[in-house]
C-alpha cells in the first residue's frame, strides 16, 4: 500500500503549517508521468519540475537553453500523475526577466495549461516586483536564493554563495524582501549552513535547502542525482540513495545477452 493513502493534498497553507509546527518538508524533482507517480505515491510533499531537466533529461550543459515549451510539456506529464504532492514548476531563463507582463503571462500558463500549483523563480530583490505581481494574480511563488543556476555565468561557475559577510547580509535581506513580496517558500542553494539557519529563523515562510545544511525547514534534491542515474557531475551536497545507473546497465546487458543467445523470449513470453 502506498504512503499516499489517507494523506491530504499539500497546499501552500499546509507548507506554512509545517513550518509553524517544525515539521520537515520533503521535495524532489520529477519530469515525467511514471516517475512523478512513484515519487507522489511514496509521499513526497512537493514535486518540482526543475529546469534541471535541461541537464538530466535533455542533455544540455546548463539550464539556460530550457524553454517555456520544454517546461510546459514536462509539467503537463507530471501534473497528470500527481494526487497528493504540491506541483511547482521552474520558470526557465528569460521567461520572467524581460517584463512583469511576460512573467505574469508565463506563470499563468503553468497553472492554466500545465496543471501546476505554483511556480519557482530565481533571484532576490530584483525579482521582488515580479513575485508581488504573480502572487497578486493568485499564483503561488517559490523563491530561490544563493546559487541560482540561471546566473551561473555571472557567478563564474557553480560555487558556494554568501561566504563573505556582505554577500551573506544581502541574502538575508533578499529573503525578507521576497517574504514581503508574497513568496510562500524559499529555496536556499549552496550557502553556508550557519547562514541558512539564520535565514530560516528570520522569516516566517518555509526554507528548502539544497547544499544549505540541516536547519532549513525542508530539503530538495534532483531525483536523477539521488538515485544515481546521472554520473556526469555529482555535487558534494548530493547523497545517492540508490545506484540505478548500474542496475539499469546490468538489466540492459542481460537483455542483450539473452536476445543474442536466444534465451529471450521463452515459451511463456510467446503466443
Amino acid at each position: 500500500m502506498s504512503k499516499q493513502a489517507g494523506m491530504n493534498k499539500i497546499t501552500t497553507a499546509v507548507i506554512r503549517d509545517m513550518k509553524r509546527k517544525g515539521e520537515k518538508i520533503s521535495m524532489l524533482t520529477a519530469y515525467d508521468y511514471p516517475t512523478a507517480q512513484i515519487v507522489d505515491e511514496a509521499g513526497v510533499d512537493i514535486i518540482l519540475i526543475g529546469d534541471s531537466l535541461g541537464m538530466v533529461v535533455l542533455g544540455y550543459d546548463s539550464t539556460l537553453p530550457v524553454t517555456m515549451e520544454d517546461m510546459i510539456h514536462h509539467t503537463k506529464a507530471v501534473s497528470r500523475a500527481v494526487k497528493h504532492a504540491m506541483v511547482v514548476a521552474d520558470m526557465p531563463f528569460m521567461s520572467y526577466q524581460v517584463s512583469v507582463e511576460d512573467a505574469l503571462y508565463n506563470a499563468g500558463r503553468f497553472l492554466q495549461e500545465a496543471g501546476a500549483h505554483g511556480v519557482k523563480l530565481e533571484g532576490g530583490r530584483e525579482v521582488a516586483e515580479v513575485t508581488k505581481r504573480i502572487t497578486a494574480a493568485g499564483i503561488p511563488v517559490m523563491a530561490h536564493l544563493g546559487l541560482t543556476p540561471q546566473s551561473v555565468h555571472q557567478f563564474g561557475g557553480y560555487k558556494v554563495q554568501g561566504k563573505e559577510e556582505r554577500a551573506a547580509k544581502r541574502i538575508l535581506e533578499d529573503a525578507k524582501i521576497l517574504e514581503e513580496a508574497g513568496a510562500f517558500s524559499l529555496v536556499l542553494e549552496c550557502i553556508p549552513a550557519a547562514l541558512a539557519k539564520e535565514v530560516t529563523q528570520s522569516i516566517s515562510i518555509a526554507t528548502i535547502g539544497i547544499g544549505a545544511g540541516v536547519d532549513c525547514d525542508g530539503q530538495v534534491l534532483v531525483l536523477h542525482d539521488m538515485l544515481g542515474m546521472f554520473e556526469k557531475f555529482i555535487p558534494k551536497f548530493v547523497k545517492t540513495y540508490a545506484a540505478l545507473n548500474i542496475q539499469m546497465k546490468e538489466a540492459v546487458n542481460q537483455y542483450i545477452d539473452e536476445v543474442k543467445k536466444g534465451g529471450f523470449p521463452e515459451k511463456k513470453h510467446s503466443f
